[in-house]
């Protein structure tokens, strides 16, 4: 069963690099992962996306409303965990559940190879989970902004497990009602960054809404940080910490 739209592209993956860790791609059906780790963990890494898309495709099957609500459904206590957490995400960033499907599996993925790796770094088509023990910079993408590829994040062990999501109304596949160029959220929750990213997106496509942008990523509870990039202007709130690329 198929239940994920097109990935974002991931041609931007050649920017991405990681020091003293290994770096090996995972693609199964529609997920595309790219993950660093300390030692090769292919087999573990495939295993684990396997557990959770047939967990997600079960229960789509169950409730076929999950796949396409653009709204939040309740809590279901019984549900795996994966899908309480797309659950919970949604409800505080007011989006539907699906919205935080690439940060879910990511953080997931990654929570379960951290049992075989001291370090972590598992981006799913923009969303990434990441603990790791040095700092780590990411680059943000924003399509043909002037700013594109020229602002990173500086990640430092200290925050990490965390997650960094990126949405955008201009790149990729994903839905979304607005059209900035990037918004990028830090979270604890990998899902719920990914949500409230589609979430802020949604509110953004001038300049002028860059303001109301990070005053929604300021209301929902669990967000540590946020970006916005449209054109070229961008704004900032919270704990990031921008350096030149």
């Amino acid at each position: 069963m198929s239940f994920l739209k097109a990935e974002k592209r991931t041609f931007y993956r050649e920017r991405i690099t990681a020091k003293d860790l290994v770096s090996f791609p995972i693609l199964i059906k529609e997920t595309d992962l790219l993950i660093f780790a300390d030692t090769l963990l292919k087999d573990e890494a495939e295993n684990s996306v396997l557990i959770y898309r047939h967990q997600l495709e079960e229960y789509i099957l169950k409730f076929p409303y999950f796949l396409d609500s653009l709204i939040p459904l309740a809590l279901n206590e019984i549900a795996p965990p994966i899908i309480k957490e797309m659950l919970r995400s949604a409800l505080l960033a007011q989006v539907g559940p699906m919205a935080s499907v690439a940060g879910a599996i990511a953080e997931f993925v990654g929570k379960d190879l951290l049992k075989h790796t001291k370090q972590i770094v598992v981006e799913n088509g923009g969303d990434i989970f990441i603990k790791i023990a040095k700092d780590f910079t990411i680059g943000v993408y924003a399509g043909n902004s002037p700013l594109s590829n020229t602002l990173g994040l500086k990640i430092t062990p200290d925050i990490t497990p965390v997650g960094v999501c990126t949405s955008s109304g201009t790149v990729g596949h994903s839905l979304s009602f607005g059209k900035s160029n990037a918004v990028t959220v830090i979270a604890q929750s990998t899902p719920l960054a990914d949500a409230a990213a589609t979430a802020i997106g949604n509110l953004v496509s001038e300049k002028k809404d860059i303001e109301a942008g990070l005053e929604r990523a300021k209301s929902i509870k669990g967000i540590q940080g946020a970006l916005i990039i449209v054109g070229d202007q961008f704004g900032a709130w919270g704990n990031v910490e921008i350096v030149s690329i």
